[in-house]
């Protein structure tokens, strides 16, 4: 089993991804910090992978008129700090430091707006298909580095913070490996 560990800088940075900003993130509030990892999965369209609509809904650029319910996914605002794509790549949109918004209405452990103490991880995928060895990797990675730089408590996965809600990362997605790699980050 591989220990990479991919580092952060200051502004909460990680060097090893491409960088692509998205304007929706903001100041987290005075005094929090990262508790809790969020993972999620998301497929645009739906259940089809590659291209390019991921970025361009965190960046508000998706066009309404590309896919059947892209008009509603227009009017969002919406981000995460990580998208690790289907064949590893790293993708940054927001720095760790900032406030990505990636949960929405959400709790846990007693406290609501998981936004505000949480770092978000999308994983291309969805909730009815297997996420790949590569993904793992470079999630694995990044989960070190996350830990070496921040108080981490838990990973936990959206339907976790948002059970009314939400299903992802879906049955798919292997705890055991993760929590394998990084038995400290179970959730509380």
């Amino acid at each position: 089993m591989t220990t990479e560990i991919l580092p952060l800088d200051r502004e909460g940075i990680c060097p090893a991804a491409r960088q692509v900003p998205s304007p929706n993130h903001d100041a987290r509030p005075d005094g929090d910090t990262v508790r809790v990892v969020v993972v999620h999965n998301i497929s645009l369209p739906p259940g089809q992978f590659g291209g390019d609509d991921i970025e361009r809904l965190f960046t508000n650029r998706i066009d309404p008129a590309a896919a059947p319910g892209y008009d509603e996914l227009a009017r969002l605002r919406v981000s995460a700090h990580f998208l690790i794509r289907r064949d590893g790549e790293l993708v940054q949109f927001v720095p760790t430091e900032q406030r990505a918004w990636h949960a929405g209405v959400s709790h846990w452990c007693g406290r609501e707006r998981c936004n505000d103490f949480s770092v978000g991880i999308e994983l291309e995928g969805s909730d009815f298909a297997p996420f790949e060895a590569a993904q793992y990797a470079r999630l694995l990675a990044l989960l070190r580095g996350l830990a070496e730089r921040y108080p981490l408590a838990a990973i936990v996965g959206h339907s976790e913070i948002a059970p009314d809600r939400k299903t992802d990362p879906g049955p798919f997605f292997d705890w055991a490996q993760v929590h394998a790699a990084l038995p400290q980050l179970r959730p509380a």
